[in-house]
């Protein structure tokens, strides 16, 4: 351990999102932008312009064809005002903007743009008793209070007929192309963070992994019980992190340096059956809970925290010692580890006061490979300390 003087930890800054804290450490990942391994031929990037009308969308939706990346946390934040300026500027027959999708090998399709628009419009007109009923119109003062089973049938007619103008990303199109497309086109107030991104372009069975792997009673111990569906997808972020390193190794990341093209990596991992087997998910999850209850175990409200000597309080959650010591614990029985607890403890919380490189490696520049190598190898060796 390189030490040089004692020194605090550096300011912890916590995460804000629509006011509130997020129980998460603003991550400096001293990255911007995904890293397209190869250049590609423009004549394979196809991005054509449809016509759908809002029955054939629904119909779509009904049907599974056109998913809306269920459990999507944000997907529920407008208010009851905006959905219904939303029908009002059907009804009133103003054009709303252009919807993306992206079309699967099978011939399904995924939401790109137009997540939160298109399960308001669903919600209202499929939504059967849970419908919501329209409010504070500016024009069609005589429709409020209406549920779409009560407005008149000419008015019905024009929301089933709407055009919609839909831009549809091929299935050829690279991967890394695709998620770099919805960055760009990515509208709204809030932008979707990278993890946000992902979900959406994800299929359900990374989800359903992910989920499983963050609604554990040895997960909510470990974070506090901060992190379970987090409104920006954090939790998901951090078990997907987890299994990344524990699916493809250190040793993969120096290939691939870039944290984004990793994860990526392995959310395709997950979501192909033949890549990762039954079996191994179940591995990965069983990994996952025993690497939480270890970090509990031995960090207590600590676990994931900055926490040097004589520091006061708590500090939020920081996704690279997450990413370390749930790798770094996983393996351990955890009879060794209550035995070690205390040096342990020690070890790290002298890391975090004394190796400015170390501070460096958890702070900044996060996913910049040197910076990985070292806190793995220090979160190992501090995993170690008193055997």
């Amino acid at each position: 351990m390189k030490t040089e003087g004692t020194q605090t930890a550096p300011n912890v800054v916590e995460d804000v999102f629509d006011g509130q804290a997020t129980g998460v450490e603003v991550e400096d990942a001293g990255e911007t932008h995904l890293v397209i391994q190869k250049p590609w031929n423009p004549e394979q990037i196809r991005v054509s312009t449809s016509a759908f009308s809002l029955r054939n969308i629904l119909d779509l939706i009904d049907e599974e064809s056109l998913e809306l990346a269920p459990d999507f946390q944000r997907g529920q934040v407008w208010r009851a005002s905006q959905k219904s300026l939303l029908v009002e500027s059907l009804l009133l027959q103003i054009p709303l903007p252009a919807f993306y999708f992206a079309e699967d090998s099978d011939g399904s399709f995924r939401v790109v743009d137009g997540l939160q628009r298109l399960s308001t419009l669903h919600d209202f007109v499929r939504g059967g008793e849970k419908s919501f009923a329209l409010t504070r119109l500016d024009h069609l003062k005589d429709l409020e209070g209406h549920r779409f089973a009560d407005l008149p049938v000419p008015f019905k007619r024009r929301i089933y007929n709407t055009q919609l103008t839909v831009n549809v990303i091929d299935p050829s199109t690279p991967r890394e192309v695709t998620y770099e497309i919805f960055k760009r086109i990515n509208t709204g107030g809030t932008p979707l963070n990278a993890q946000e991104i992902r979900h959406c372009m994800s299929r359900p069975r990374s989800r359903d992994i992910l989920k499983r792997m963050t609604h554990t009673h040895a997960f909510d111990m470990a974070t506090g019980g901060r992190l379970k569906d987090h409104i920006r997808m954090n939790d998901r972020e951090m078990a997907l992190r987890f299994a990344a390193f524990w699916l493809h190794g250190l040793e993969a990341y120096h290939e691939r340096p870039v944290m984004e093209s990793f994860l990526m990596a392995a959310t395709e991992m997950l979501d192909d059956p033949n890549r990762v087997p039954d079996e191994q998910v179940e591995a990965l999850e069983r990994a996952f809970e025993r690497a939480m209850t270890n970090a509990h175990l031995v960090f207590e409200e600590h676990a994931f925290r900055k926490w040097p000597l004589g520091a006061l309080g708590r500090s939020p959650i920081n996704r690279a010692l997450f990413e370390t010591w749930s790798i770094a614990l996983a393996d351990y029985e955890t009879a060794d580890l209550a035995r070690r607890r205390e040096e342990i403890v020690h070890s790290a919380r002298r890391r975090m006061s004394r190796d400015f490189e170390y501070l460096d490696a958890i702070t900044s520049s996060t996913a910049d490979r040197r910076r990985v190598d070292y806190r793995f190898t220090a979160a190992a060796q501090d995993a170690g300390a008193g055997r």
